[in-house]
């Protein structure tokens, strides 16, 4: 019990996020200074925002560079101020010059709203205390803040790369389940695959966050994090096999009618889900693994194989199913892999100014997003006549997320959370509860809102602004005059972040669907000529593999957000979620065809060369039909035809992957010529080919 309530994900952050805030406060009561604790524990808000409880290699370098920068900012904010220059000119510098850290890393990334927070913070201090106990607030706060997440982590270790590991195989074992739960009602695409690819890209999503952590921590001093890198290598192992699919609904509907063969694969599917479950949570409450063993129901599957020899189903399902089996009963990878550098790497300073100087540079956008945005939210504070509007622009950095949709339904979480929030303080305040209770209740709702926050960001919203209304009401004893006042501008910061996300430098996703999409095939091409080369490793064809879910990711996340967007061609997305799906298929080929070929089950030299340039042909011409706005040439040959003079004879399993893709590429080119001529005719589709990253 008790490793539940303290390993639990939410529970352990919202223990961990309340404890901070809330013994500054205690310790500030003990020496008769509750104002001082207040103050004190406003700068984890700036804490969190930037990141810095992220487990990491360099976990106290980043602190400093955190606290000197929230310093810096309150600095430059109380001079500037104090010299009488405008703040929109203040807030416009600061964004422009804090927004190079989006190109040194996307974890730097958030150091930028993070000390901006930290200036806005410092508007309603600036003038009623000296200029260096600002400063002293936030460097002593970050200092607090740092040494007792490194106490959490050091007495909870790698618990947050266990949280991902354990979601990662919760996941899979719901995309196990799924996939072969009702094995006939998967022959139509259209209904069956979307829930499964959702699926299926959550945990590349998952498989990707997962390496990002093993890359920030250092894993060779440690024997624990030693173990979870092979529990992360196992989920490697069965994802590739989990994932891959044969795609021949008639043969399955053939198998089902001739045998039991329906039953035994759910049987086996279920089996490796209740496995995967108890393992997630063994992973997540620091408990080992017991015995497993399924056998029998591989057993079954091997006798299906054998009575129906003829049918590629049977055989499918009973090697994968062995392999899988194989995997959760020794508790052990099929094979270790180096892992691979990892791709996105750390920029030095200067080459991410030169970077971010350049006007294609979407951090440098992002931060001009800001700045406007900023600046329009402090006039509207001097309309107003707001001296410090800091409300407004709090209000736009903490609701403004990176796309559309996502910042939509942020502002109407934000928007509810705060009316709802602002109508229970302003009910209790007239009760003139005495201070103890006061804080008392405080610490409950804080602990109940970090609870929830990560689920419910609206009702915990509410629970936050009751907080912030009684922090006011603490520090001033006028807490009640600043609902009616917090309302106006929670709806004014909402309305400028909507405007802003929608009007200044968007970018929409569906405008970046054609890039993305070469993306992905660039990444195929780039993974087919490594498995059919004569000289490829294991290490290599897996990083690759990775390379090309990613980038699939990359393409599935951008058309669902675009499909949120609003003005834009709902037949062209239509036609691009097919041409998703195929792309989908040919990553679980290559999915498919990596295991094959770290089990040596390749072709001849003569007949790899010659599949090889018959997908570079399908590749290229599907990459040209989206980067060129011409016409399709009529009477253009198909690329299997190239294939003909082939040996003769049945297709060995690489051989049937091959074909399978080349027909995906040959259904994406002529989806692509289709939905190219319904693309919107504005703003980044005016232009003819595609931009250089």
């Amino acid at each position: 019990m008790w490793r539940r309530l303290i390993y639990h994900p939410e529970i352990n952050y919202a223990l961990r996020q309340t404890l901070v805030l809330c013994l500054p406060v205690a310790v500030g009561i003990l020496l008769g200074h509750l104002q001082n604790g207040l103050l004190f524990s406003l700068v984890p808000a700036c804490c969190n925002i930037a990141g810095l409880d992220t487990p990491h290699k360099r976990f106290f370098k980043r602190l400093i560079v955190g606290g000197s920068l929230f310093a810096g900012c309150s600095l430059a904010v109380q001079l500037l101020l104090f010299n009488a220059v405008p703040l929109p000119l203040i807030l416009t510098g600061l964004a422009m010059i804090l927004g190079v850290t989006a190109e040194i890393s996307s974890l730097h990334a958030r150091l930028l709203p993070a000390s901006l927070i930290a200036a806005i913070f410092t508007l309603s201090l600036a003038g009623n205390m000296p200029v260096w106990q600002p400063l002293l607030i936030y460097a002593l706060g970050t200092l607090w803040y740092g040494l007792f997440n490194w106490l959490w982590f050091w007495l909870w270790r790698e618990q947050p790369l266990r949280e991902s590991l354990s979601l990662l195989y919760r996941n899979l074992a719901d995309y196990c389940e799924a996939k072969y739960s009702m094995l006939t009602q998967h022959a139509d695409p259209e209904t069956a695959l979307p829930p499964l690819l959702t699926r299926q890209q959550k945990a590349v999503d998952l498989i990707t966050q997962c390496y990002q952590q093993l890359h920030m921590l250092s894993l060779n001093r440690n024997g624990e994090y030693k173990r979870l890198l092979r529990i992360f290598q196992m989920g490697l192992d069965l994802q590739e096999h989990i994932s891959v699919s044969l795609h021949q609904p008639a043969e399955v509907q053939k198998l089902v009618e001739q045998s039991h063969a329906e039953a035994v694969i759910r049987w086996n599917a279920q089996t490796v889900s209740a496995r995967l479950r108890v393992m997630a949570d063994d992973i997540l409450y620091h408990r080992l693994p017991t015995r497993f063993n399924m056998d029998k129901q591989t057993g079954a599957l091997e006798k299906i194989a054998r009575q129906h020899p003829d049918n590629p189903v049977g055989q499918f399902c009973a090697w994968h199913f062995n392999r899988i089996a194989r995997v959760l009963q020794s508790h052990r990878p099929l094979y270790s892999r180096n892992l691979m550098a990892d791709s996105e790497r750390r920029l030095p300073l200067l080459p991410a100014l030169k970077s971010y100087l350049s006007l294609k540079s979407p951090a440098l956008r992002n931060a001009a997003r800001l700045s406007v945005m900023l600046s329009a939210a402090s006039l509207a504070g001097a309309a107003l006549n707001l001296p410090k509007p800091y409300w407004i622009l709090m209000t736009v950095l903490l609701v403004t997320q990176n796309g559309y949709g996502a910042t939509r339904v942020r502002i109407f979480h934000r928007a509810a959370g705060t009316l709802a929030g602002l109508f229970i303080a302003g009910a209790t305040l007239h009760f003139r509860v005495p201070e103890s209770y006061t804080l008392s209740g405080m610490l409950l709702v804080t602990l109940i809102s970090y609870l929830i926050v990560r689920k419910s960001y609206g009702w915990a919203t509410v629970g936050f602004t009751v907080t912030a209304v009684y922090t006011l009401q603490l520090l001033t004893l006028h807490g009640d005059q600043f609902i009616f006042a917090r309302l106006i501008d929670t709806l004014i910061g909402c309305l400028i972040a909507f405007a802003g996300m929608v009007w200044l430098w968007p970018q929409w996703q569906s405008g970046l669907l054609r890039q993305n999409a070469h993306d992905a095939l660039e990444a195929d091409q780039n993974a087919l000529r490594l498995l059919l080369s004569a000289d490829h490793e294991a290490p290599a064809m897996a990083y690759q593999r990775m390379r090309v879910n990613q980038a699939h990711n990359t393409l599935y996340n951008s058309l669902n957000q675009a499909m949120q967007e609003p003005g834009f061609n709902n037949n062209y997305l239509a036609d691009m979620k097919l041409w998703v799906t195929h792309s989908q298929f040919i990553v679980e080929h290559i999915n498919a065809m990596t295991i094959l070929a770290r089990e040596h089950n390749m072709l001849t030299e003569n007949l790899a060369q010659r599949y090889l340039e018959s997908c570079e042909i399908a590749l290229q011409r599907c990459q040209q039909r989206l980067e060129y706005d011409d016409p399709g040439v009529n009477g253009e040959n198909n690329v299997m035809e190239s294939l003909e003079g082939r040996p003769q004879g049945p297709l060995s399993p690489m051989e049937i992957h091959l074909h399978r893709i080349l027909g995906h590429l040959n259904s994406m080119y002529t989806i692509s010529s289709v939905a190219w001529r319904q693309r919107p005719h504005h703003g980044i589709w005016l232009s003819r080919r595609l931009r250089e990253r």
